[in-house]
């Protein structure tokens, strides 16, 4: 290893040379507070940036072994570390000048969820902290321009590094209560199962966010409060008590007028999955780690799905066991969005009625009475909403604003009421008495054996089977330059294909389309065999993914930055939306 010296007699010696003479810089360099290691140059000033870390002995961090033992504290702990980083460097990115990109300072930006990232990670058994971040290298034209970086690499970056990445150069109390945080809501959620709940929204939450495109907490929101019927208690290992509203397992109703908040709950249990910085408003609103977002997705791809449990007998004689289409219909793609949720292990669906296909969730009887079930290839999920939780233990959350059929079918009826929920149970049931459940819907519930309520069963019916098998696209074996980019949180982009991920509504950020295109990559190249199911293939990701983390999926002389963990929900949504994977 170099030393810092090396590093300016070697600045000194390129200055004035063309730019491919910063290729001479990497390496990695000591500046014994830290090794300060540029893994990737740039080609040209108006390039990609290059790829820069800092590495800091744990001895030297002197973080509490508490803050970091745990998984959860140790992610939350990072995630501040990345923030603070990032503030520091926004100060001074751009004061050293030159072309391009020259003088460009950035890492990660988070938004409002902690994910495990890259861009900083700490090693759980000695506390050494990689910080990764780009760095534009200046140039004049396409000139070196080495006194510019040396204001980058010998004052900008030492004094970042100096007030954010050292236990002693930060708040001791601020840092305990973002890890303390963490290891509540990972508290909470690990309570659901044992209480029975799908999810958990506690008192005072502030749901609305101040914009459209914005996750901050609206300014002066009304404060979310328990229905006291719903309200249940925990007692938390460093919050202490909190109380708050409990969704049951089972099928949940939220009604409500236009604007009152019925979509904004939704939106708030959807992204429960993820814990939630301090200060967002939705800290402890925390959902089944499992759960997804289920809606129609006209146009998308489906590649051997077993519809059969929603259509069948279609007039074509398409077969609908081993579904197959390059342009789904709302109700296929709905159709095929329940299915493979259920294959990647979902327990709790999220649906809104204005997302979703209405002949899929519904066909009242004056349509049942005019159009014979015979000709009606479509069993409207209403029909198998209490057999999918009764059978296969997947509790379902829905927002209805227009049709109150599911007041039949519902567990619990809430209604939002000017952002605050009301348990409407006993009232609707009673209400819904005089609307009669169409005769074909009671016939439903009566062939599923499910009169009685009783807990439901875990185990899934042997009936439906997922042993879709995946070959391997020879194209990535060959073509090790294969282009893989992503597009925002839109897509992801493969030579001339594109993976359409728009409507997979629980990615949040796009570090994690960036982990999923290598994860896509990867598997193509090593673990799709033709034999190994999809979920078979999915797991052995988890297990790598679980003990050797993102570095293990990267093959690439250097552990890109801007890399977030998916879910196994997400990894799925995405090779299933691959138009081009072979199942």
């Amino acid at each position: 290893m170099q030393t810092q010296i090396d590093l300016k007699t070697l600045l000194q010696r390129i200055d004035h040379k063309g730019y491919p003479a910063y290729k001479d810089t990497k390496g990695s360099y000591d500046f014994r507070n830290y090794v300060l290691s540029i893994d990737h140059v740039q080609g040209d000033p108006f390039a990609s940036p290059s790829k820069v870390s800092v590495h800091i002995k744990g001895s030297q961090a002197k973080f509490p072994t508490e803050l970091i033992r745990i998984k959860c504290r140790r992610i939350a702990l990072a995630d501040y570390l990345l923030r603070q980083f990032g503030r520091e460097l926004e100060k001074v990115s751009f004061q050293a000048k030159g072309s391009g990109k020259s003088g460009l300072l950035s890492v990660s930006r988070c938004g409002q969820e902690v994910l495990e990232r890259t861009a900083c990670q700490i090693d759980e058994k000695n506390g050494d902290i990689v910080l990764r971040f780009e760095v534009g290298f200046p140039a004049n034209g396409r000139t070196i321009n080495a006194r510019e970086l040396e204001k980058i690499f010998f004052d900008f970056l030492p004094q970042a590094a100096a007030r954010s990445l050292y236990y002693g150069a930060l708040d001791a109390k601020v840092v305990k209560k973002i890890t303390d945080l963490a290891e509540d809501q990972q508290y909470i959620r690990e309570q659901l199962k044992e209480k029975k709940l799908v999810a958990f929204v506690a008192n005072g939450s502030i749901l609305p966010r101040e914009s459209g495109v914005s996750g901050r907490p609206m300014k002066e929101a009304v404060k979310f409060q328990s229905p006291a019927s719903l309200e249940v208690e925990l007692t938390l290992p460093h919050y202490g008590t909190i109380r708050g509203m409990g969704i049951r397992e089972g099928i949940t109703l939220i009604v409500g007028g236009g604007y009152h908040g019925k979509s904004t709950l939704l939106k708030a249990l959807e992204l429960g999955v993820y814990n939630h910085i301090s200060g967002d408003g939705r800290e402890y609103v925390i959902t089944d780690a499992s759960a997804m977002k289920i809606r129609a997705e006209d146009g998308r791809s489906i590649r051997k799905v077993d519809i059969s449990m929603f259509v069948n007998n279609l007039p074509n004689g398409k077969d609908t066991v081993g579904f197959c289409t390059e342009d789904a219909s709302g109700s296929t793609s709905q159709a095929a969005n329940v299915v493979e949720a259920m294959e990647a292990g979902a327990k709790a669906f999220l649906i809104d009625e204005d997302t979703s296909a209405t002949n899929f969730m519904i066909r009242d009887e004056l349509m049942q009475r005019v159009v014979n079930r015979a000709d009606e290839p479509i069993t409207p999920f209403i029909d198998r909403i209490e057999e999918l939780f009764y059978t296969y233990g997947i509790s379902t959350v829905l927002v209805a604003g227009s049709s109150g059929s599911y007041f039949h079918k519902a567990d619990c009826i809430i209604q939002m009421n000017q952002y605050q929920p009301v348990e409407i149970t006993e009232f609707a049931k009673k209400e819904a008495e005089r609307f009669p459940i169409p005769e074909i819907t009671k016939k439903a519930s009566k062939e599923m054996g499910i009169s009685k309520r009783t807990e439901a069963v875990s185990q899934k019916d042997t009936s439906l089977r997922f042993n879709r098998c995946v070959r391997p696209d020879r194209a990535f074996r060959e073509d090790a330059r294969m282009k893989i980019k992503t597009m925002g949180l839109d897509g992801i982009s493969i030579n001339h294909d594109t993976i359409d991920v728009r409507y997979m509504e629980l990615l949040v950020d796009s570090e994690q389309l960036s982990a999923l295109a290598y994860l896509l990559k990867y598997a193509e190249c090593h673990i799709f065999d033709g034999k190994r199911t999809l979920t078979e293939s999915v797991d052995i990701l988890e297990k790598i993914l679980a003990e050797k983390g993102l570095a293990a999926i990267c093959e690439s002389s250097y552990l890109p930055c801007g890399l977030a963990m998916p879910r196994r929900q997400e990894i799925f949504a995405c090779m299933n939306r691959y138009r081009k994977i072979g199942l």
